[in-house]
């Protein structure tokens, strides 16, 4: 299993090695970024087949054909 402190990143040192960074990524290692001892963000490789869209639900399950916005919006 890998060390979890070798994917923790500091804010600081990531904007100074920002390239460095990105050749790791690429290479599909993962970082948690972490600012004042806190995490902000993580960094992880993209891949093509990854979808960039998450689904929260699916409107087309609840009634065929889906929802239309008007009606979606009215109930809100």
């Amino acid at each position: 299993m890998e060390n979890i402190s070798k994917n923790i990143v500091g804010l600081k040192e990531l904007r100074e090695n920002t390239d460095n960074y990105i050749e790791k990524v690429k290479r599909g290692k993962s970082f948690i970024v972490v600012r004042k001892s806190k995490p902000v963000f993580k960094i992880s490789p993209f891949y093509e087949d990854t979808e960039i869209w998450e689904t929260i639900i699916d409107f087309t399950k609840i009634k065929k054909g889906g929802v239309s916005i008007k009606e979606l919006l009215k109930r809100i």
